[in-house]
């Protein structure tokens, strides 16, 4: 399946640590013989976010795993999305190493200052979850797109379900989300012309540390506890179940390869039928 990807090489931020989505689409993009560039925050450790980034030394067993398993390429590089010589550093590492991408997953994500209504929300906080999970997406996709360009390429940018369907206290989140999804439209516009191809996937409820977080948080404010609250939660999904990081990763192989090939400009759900729109 999806053969057209051995060989293929592939980006993904937000993918240094085993408890994401962006591992995911990491291991299963190397599984169908693509060269991996994991990109994270690095360092040693946690950011300022209650959810802890990769740190180098997980990115580095990762690349290592990943490399000795699937007999690909697999780079390490440390990159903070917020910061543009951050970025533009990663681009020149690539640039060296690879020389091209063909796959570009957008994946790096975050929340600060949650719960707050909009009304209390501080505004440092709020401006920061907008720019890493905004801006970016288009500081990356500025970045890497030299790269790709003179051949056919896919980008696929993590939104989320929060993105179309406003959720309580995590108004800059969901804002931020809904941006991506304009953002993937824009740039689907702007490139199809180029036969690079760009879409988004907005994610449920999957099985990540960031999940355990959001339900540790309504956990406290319905003095309840994190099982009673995925308990209330899945009753929301038609399936029943929350979602795993592999099931996100499948739907971003689908779209890497060329059996998407006429599909563009579309932000596709992945939530259990919790969201039943286009």
């Amino acid at each position: 399946m999806y053969e057209d990807l051995s060989g293929k090489n592939a980006l993904i931020t937000g993918a240094g640590k085993t408890t994401g989505i962006g591992f995911g689409i990491a291991r299963k993009l190397a599984s169908l013989r693509c060269n991996i560039v994991i990109a994270d925050l690095g360092g040693t450790s946690s950011s300022q976010s209650e959810v802890r980034t990769g740190t180098i030394d997980e990115m580095q067993k990762i690349a290592q795993d990943l490399s000795h398993s699937y007999g690909i390429r697999a780079l390490p590089v440390e990159l903070d999305v917020t910061d543009t010589d951050s970025v533009q550093h990663m681009s020149d590492i690539i640039r060296k190493e690879f020389s091209g991408i063909d796959i570009l997953c957008n994946n790096a994500g975050a929340s600060f200052g949650v719960p707050s209504a909009v009304h209390t929300y501080d505004e440092t906080l709020w401006m920061k979850t907008i720019d890493v999970n905004l801006h970016g997406v288009f500081r990356v996709s500025k970045a890497i797109l030299p790269l790709m360009l003179g051949k056919s390429g896919s980008i696929i940018n993590t939104a989320s379900r929060a993105g179309k369907v406003p959720p309580l206290f995590n108004g800059a989140y969901a804002a931020a989300k809904a941006g991506v999804i304009m953002l993937t439209k824009v740039m689907a516009k702007e490139l199809g012309g180029a036969g690079i191809r760009v879409n988004a996937i907005c994610p449920g409820q999957i099985d990540t540390d960031l999940e355990k977080w959001r339900f540790g948080l309504e956990a406290k404010f319905f003095n309840s506890t994190i099982e009673e609250r995925e308990k209330e939660m899945c009753k929301t999904i038609p399936l029943g179940r929350i979602g795993s990081i592999d099931e996100v990763a499948s739907l971003v192989a689908f779209l890497a390869s060329e059996e998407s090939s006429y599909i563009t400009g579309q932000a596709l759900n992945i939530c259990g039928g919790q969201l039943m729109e286009a």
